[in-house]
């Protein structure tokens, strides 16, 4: 995750027409001339981006090789607001006129190299078949002016890490790690896919208590390989993953690397902050070498033995010894939640609360602005 958004962000927004000036929807960009040059054997001559027979891409939508098809377009948009922006550009809160529908649109610009549309149609190739409760809905895609851009669902109260303030009681905890466990055992069984960047920010809420996981592709990787050394990218990363990038062995991401994300994540969820201590935090060396080499972090006093066993269960050093998906979901922290109630909504309202004052106070400010009387003209 970048920037401040609640959402993933992909590519730049610059000449993309989004807002003001729209293209129309059958506006496709040419390959001759443009960064697409090199990729004649993609981007087929009407501009369109033709993967390998796994999907077409085009400025009207995206259609798959199974037989699926988005149809949508750039024209059928309404800009509302940013969301957020990173290396890649914008996430833009839109309204999608015909169905009246509010979405976020995820932008990626794809021109920097082969390897990246890939990684895109392999995100799309995901996003398209992962169609579940605690899975972020995918609406469609599509490409213009070398940019694709993805359609998903608009979560309205934003990411965990702007709702954890200081701290989620258990019961809520339980609930959100319920949602997570649920998404990732969905997307290592049926789809195959370990998520690779579980963190606060990639777990997004809506009014409603939904608790959904985002970002498991493209935009998440491109990150991390665009700056290596940022110590957002790194501080979710599980010790055996860092010890083997650190010797260049990338085969040592395993789905047990994700659980320990799992783990710190609910870690930091509890304590409202990131785990590890605060003189880790500016210094890329340090917070690698705690989290290879120091203790593991644990939940603060107050939390249930078995919400303690649960963490230590996910923040095992060794790999092997870390609870599976199934074992978490059988673990007495996630049992005894499912014959809870727990009050979702409410505590959306109450952790909103602050970013909703704050969003007010100038609207207010102004309303009770006094105006000093002009004074009389006593001539």
């Amino acid at each position: 995750m970048v920037g401040n958004s609640a959402y993933p962000s992909g590519g730049g927004v610059s000449g993309t027409g989004v807002g003001a000036g729209r293209p129309p929807s059958d506006r496709r960009p040419q390959p001759s001339g443009t960064p697409f040059s090199n990729f004649r054997s993609i981007v087929d001559p009407s501009g369109a981006l033709n993967f390998g027979g796994k999907a077409v891409l085009h400025g009207s939508g995206v259609d798959f090789s199974n037989g699926s098809s988005f149809a949508i377009n750039m024209g059928e948009f309404r800009l509302d607001e940013e969301l957020g922006r990173g290396n890649y550009g914008a996430v833009k809160k839109v309204l999608h006129k015909p169905t009246n529908v509010v979405m976020a649109m995820k932008e990626i610009r794809v021109e920097l190299d082969g390897g990246k549309l890939n990684a895109i149609i392999m995100e799309l190739d995901i996003l398209h078949r992962a169609v579940a409760p605690e899975i972020l809905e995918f609406y469609g895609a599509f490409f213009i002016e070398s940019c694709v851009y993805y359609c998903m669902e608009y979560m309205d109260a934003g990411s965990l890490e702007q709702l954890q303030h200081d701290g989620i009681v258990e019961p809520v905890l339980a609930r959100i790690t319920q949602s997570m466990v649920r998404g990732l055992k969905f997307l290592k069984d049926e789809l195959q896919v370990m998520h690779r960047d579980v963190k606060p920010t990639n777990v997004l809420v809506n009014r409603k208590g939904e608790v959904k996981l985002c970002d498991f592709g493209v935009s998440g990787q491109l990150e991390r390989s665009l700056a290596k050394t940022n110590i957002g990218c790194q501080s979710y990363m599980a010790p055996e993953r860092i010890h083997g990038e650190s010797q260049n062995n990338l085969g040592t991401y395993t789905v047990s690397s994700d659980v320990w994300s799992l783990g710190l994540s609910i870690v930091e969820l509890a304590m409202g902050k990131y785990p590890y201590p605060p003189e880790t935090y500016s210094n890329v060396f340090a917070q690698l070498t705690a989290i290879v080499h120091g203790p593991s972090p644990a939940l603060p006093d107050g939390f249930s033995p078995s919400a303690v066993s649960f963490v230590e269960a996910c923040l095992m050093k060794e790999p092997p010894k870390r609870a599976t998906y199934a074992e978490l979901l059988d673990h007495p922290f996630l049992v005894e939640d499912r014959t809870r109630e727990v009050d979702m909504v409410g505590w959306v309202v109450s952790a909103m609360a602050p970013r909703e004052a704050r969003r007010e106070t100038p609207r207010v400010s102004q309303s009770t602005l006094t105006i000093p009387a002009m004074p009389k003209n006593r001539n």
